[in-house]
C-alpha cells in the first residue's frame, strides 16, 4: 500500500459524530437525454486510463453503444449466488413489440408498477428511453421484481427527475406488513441496465433529495451489470446523498450487492451529489464486486455536522456510508479519479458506535482527491469503525 501526503488527521475529528448521506450536483448533461432514441455506435474512446472501458456490448450479442462498459475489466472476484443476475427466462412483462417506438416512458412506468420479471423488446440497437415520470415499485407486486435491460436499454431521467423509486414505508406504494422498516420484500434486482441523467431534488414529493437514479428504502435491492452516468441529487446538505443510488433499511441488515457495474467511468459521465457521488446509505451494508467508480464527486461543502456558515456535505466522492453496525466490502473493484470537497475522495465510512467494518480485497484505489481530510495511511478514505480496515492484496495511492 502506497501513501501520499495527507491532510493532518486532526481534521478528521470534524466528523466523529456525523450522520447523513449525499446530495446532487448539476449533473444532467446531454448524453442520453433524448426520448426513445436509438444508437448503434460500434466504438468508444475512453478519456482517462482509469475508466478501463471500450464500448459496451449487449448481452444478446453484437450491438454496442458509445459508453463505458459495465464493470471493472480487471475484477476477478468470485460472485456469491445471491449477488448474481436473476433468470428472466419467463418474463411477466415484455416492454415493446420489437420496435423502438413501442418502448415508451408510459410502458416502462406501467410495467414497473405491475412488478414481476420485466424485459425489453425494443429492436436490435441500443435505445434510450427518457421517462416523463419516475417509475415506482408497488410493494405488493413481488416478492421478486427483476428489471433486465438486456444490455441495450438506457433509462433516462432527462435531467429532471429520479428514475426509479422503491419505499416500503410509503403508503402510496402500498403497505404490506406492520413493520415496513424491516421486511423481506420487495426483492428488487436491476440488471443489464443503464441509468443516465437521473436527478433527485428536495422539492420532490417522494423521499428526500437523494438517490438521483435509484432510491431504495426497505426490502432488498441488488444491482448487476449496470451503468450509472451523469446522475445527480441535491448539491448541498449534510444529510443527502447518492447521485446514483441511495439506500435505507435493507431487510435484517443483509447486504446490498453491487456486481459488475460502472459508476461514471469517463470524465464527462461522472455522477455528482452533496455526498456520495456513486453510492450512499445510512445503516446499509454494501458488498461491491468487480465494479468501477471513476470521475464521481461529492460537491457539498461544510462536512457533517456542517461547519458554521456552510450548508454542509461534500464527503465520499464515490461511496458514502454512515450509521452504526454495517459493513462495506469491496472486491475486484477500481475506484479512481473521484473527488470530495471535504473528506474521503474515494470512500467516506463512519460507524457512529464504532461497530462497523470495512474490507478492501483485490482492488485498486488511486488518484481520489480528499480536499480537506482523510485518514492517515489510507489515501482517499476517511474511516471510523471497528479497528482498522482490512486491506488485502490491494493498492491504495
Amino acid at each position: 500500500m502506497r501513501s501520499r501526503l495527507l491532510v493532518p488527521v486532526l481534521l478528521s475529528t470534524l466528523l466523529l459524530a456525523c450522520g447523513g448521506g449525499g446530495g446532487g450536483g448539476s449533473g444532467g448533461g446531454s448524453p442520453g437525454s433524448g426520448s426513445s432514441s436509438s444508437s448503434s455506435s460500434s466504438s468508444s474512446s475512453s478519456s482517462g486510463g482509469s475508466s478501463g472501458s471500450s464500448s459496451s456490448s449487449s448481452s444478446s450479442g453484437g450491438s454496442t453503444d458509445s459508453y463505458p462498459a459495465a464493470g471493472n475489466p480487471d475484477g476477478n472476484c468470485s460472485v456469491p449466488t445471491e449477488a448474481a443476475a436473476e433468470s428472466v427466462a419467463s418474463p411477466t412483462t415484455v416492454i415493446g413489440n420489437g420496435t423502438p417506438a413501442s418502448c415508451t416512458s408510459a410502458a416502462v412506468v406501467a410495467a414497473i408498477a405491475k412488478g414481476g420479471i420485466i424485459t425489453f423488446n425494443c429492436g436490435a440497437n441500443p435505445l434510450t428511453i427518457t421517462l416523463s415520470q419516475t417509475a415506482k415499485i408497488v410493494n405488493n407486486t413481488g416478492p421478486k421484481i427483476v428489471i433486465d435491460g438486456g444490455g441495450k436499454i438506457t433509462l433516462s431521467g432527462g435531467g429532471a427527475r429520479r428514475i426509479l423509486y422503491m419505499n416500503t414505508c410509503d403508503q402510496n406504494q402500498v403497505w404490506t406488513t406492520s413493520h415496513c422498516d424491516n421486511q423481506d420484500h420487495p426483492q428488487l434486482t436491476v440488471q443489464n441496465l443503464t441509468f443516465i441523467n437521473g436527478k433527485a431534488s428536495s422539492g420532490s414529493s417522494d423521499a428526500e433529495g437523494s438517490g438521483g437514479a435509484i432510491y431504495a428504502q426497505g426490502g432488498r435491492l441488488k444491482i448487476v451489470n449496470s451503468r450509472f452516468f451523469s446522475n445527480s441529487c441535491d448539491a448541498t446538505g449534510p444529510d443527502v446523498g447518492g447521485a446514483a443510488v441511495r439506500a435505507f433499511q435493507q431487510y435484517n441488515g443483509l447486504p446490498l450487492y453491487v456486481t459488475g457495474s460502472t459508476f461514471g467511468g469517463r470524465s464527462d459521465l461522472g455522477n455528482s451529489c452533496s455526498n456520495g457521488g456513486g453510492l450512499s446509505a445510512i445503516g446499509v451494508s454494501y458488498h461491491v464486486r468487480n465494479s468501477l467508480f471513476s470521475y464521481n464527486s461529492a460537491v457539498g461543502n461544510g462536512a457533517n455536522p456542517a461547519r458554521a456558515g456552510t450548508p454542509g456535505g461534500g464527503s465520499g466522492g464515490a461511496i458514502y456510508t454512515d450509521g452504526n453496525t454495517f459493513s462495506l466490502n469491496l472486491c475486484g473493484t477500481r475506484i479512481s479519479n473521484n473527488h470530495a470537497n471535504e473528506g474521503g475522495g474515494a470512500i467516506f465510512f463512519v460507524s457512529n458506535d464504532y461497530t462497523g467494518s470495512m474490507s478492501i480485497t483485490d482492488s485498486t484505489l488511486s488518484s481520489n482527491v480528499s480536499q480537506r481530510f482523510e485518514t492517515s495511511g489510507y489515501p482517499g478514505i476517511f474511516v471510523q469503525g471497528a479497528g482498522t480496515p482490512q486491506i488485502i492484496n490491494s493498492t491504495l495511492q
